[in-house]
């Protein structure tokens, strides 16, 4: 089972070393940004590069690298990238067909990617909803350029526009924690926050170097050095009940590695116990409060989920406050207990 701030299977990093943290921390912090924005940047020549190429039919190297203002050998990396990419049209797992020799960029076989994209009615509904759900997002940087980008895309889907503009999407975010929090990362300064930890069904107090903020799956989060834990943790800012920034500057270790969160923040250990629940229609609310090994709709608004923890304690506390909206399939010894935990309550209120 998966909590904020704790991912199964990551390696805790070692503490920092005293001499020179504050120095290397601020290096690593510039080079993950330069790190990010070239990596930005990269994917939007990518993604013209093949169109750019295409439509000429050839292009000398040196025309194509000054063109998108990289190096030659830059623009030969991207090539090289490009070998990679397999085409579901017009044939399965069709390879683009190219070649740079002699100094002449030729791309075949990449009919698919060089027609306009075509986006269909669900699909610009969804990222209309999104582009403006990023646009609430308090101090948001370049929001005049998104604020173009969805007065554009609104009006070429037409009919999808008006789909989407009856769903809105709030960020739910207390107070003015994300803007805080961008100061903090700004400035570099640690941060002190009162967190609730659902799989401990606890509130904890930490200090911690934030490192950056990322959305995955819906949600907001802050990665940063716990000092509490001495390793990088993810904490989703909707349960950040308290944040005070501190006059300290933030230290993170060298030796402190971003959470890959590219396949989702759910990683089980072998360890962990399977438990599976089925949920009533006003008990859904847990899929979404909990990360999932799997949720199957059982009609009627009714739900099976499955989740994996190290600790089943929590997962007692949950059912008692579940109720009638939800109770404990499997495993049998688990649901026995808490059988077991509900009779011993009500037997304290004389209703056993």
């Amino acid at each position: 089972m998966t909590t904020d701030e704790t991912p199964p299977g990551a390696a805790a990093a070692p503490p920092a070393a005293a001499a020179g943290a504050k120095g290397r921390a601020a290096g690593k912090a510039a080079s993950a940004k330069a790190a990010a924005s070239n990596s930005t940047d990269r994917l939007a020549r990518l993604l013209a590069l093949v169109p750019y190429v295409v439509s000429r039919d050839s292009v000398e190297l040196g025309q194509a690298a000054a063109a998108f203002g990289v190096s030659e050998k830059q623009l030969i990396d991207d090539l090289n990238l490009l070998w990679c990419v397999e085409l579901r049209a017009p044939d399965p797992y069709c390879p683009i067909d190219l070649s740079y020799e002699g100094g002449e960029i030729i791309v075949t076989e990449a009919e698919s990617i060089a027609r306009p994209l075509r986006l269909k009615v669900d699909e610009a509904s969804a990222l209309l909803v999104a582009l403006r759900m990023l646009a609430g997002i308090p101090d948001l940087q370049d929001r005049d350029a998104l604020s173009r980008v969805i007065a554009k895309l609104e009006t070429a889907a037409g009919a999808a526009a008006a789909v989407s503009s009856q769903v809105a999407v709030e960020v739910d975010v207390r107070g003015d924690t994300l803007g805080r929090l961008r100061q903090a990362i700004g400035a570099g300064r640690r941060v002190h926050i009162a967190y609730y930890v659902p799989a401990r069904d606890e509130n904890t107090e930490r200090d911690v170097d934030p490192m950056r903020l990322l959305v995955v799956e819906g949600n907001t989060y802050l990665e940063g050095w716990c000092r509490r834990a001495e390793a990088v943790r993810l904490f989703r800012l909707d349960r950040i009940s308290e944040l005070s920034v501190l006059d300290v500057a933030a230290e993170v270790p060298d030796t402190a590695e971003p959470i890959d969160v590219d396949a989702g923040l759910f990683r089980p250990s072998p360890d962990d116990v399977r438990v599976t629940l089925d949920l009533t229609a006003s008990g859904r609310w847990v899929a979404d409060y909990y990360p999932c090994e799997s949720v199957e709709e059982l009609g009627e608004g009714r739900l099976r989920i499955v989740l994996r923890t190290p600790d089943t304690r929590w997962v007692r506390g949950l059912a008692l406050r579940l109720g009638d909206e939800g109770h404990v399939v499997a495993p049998a010894g688990l649901a026995a207990a808490i059988r077991g935990d509900a009779a011993r309550a009500l037997a304290r209120y004389g209703m056993a």
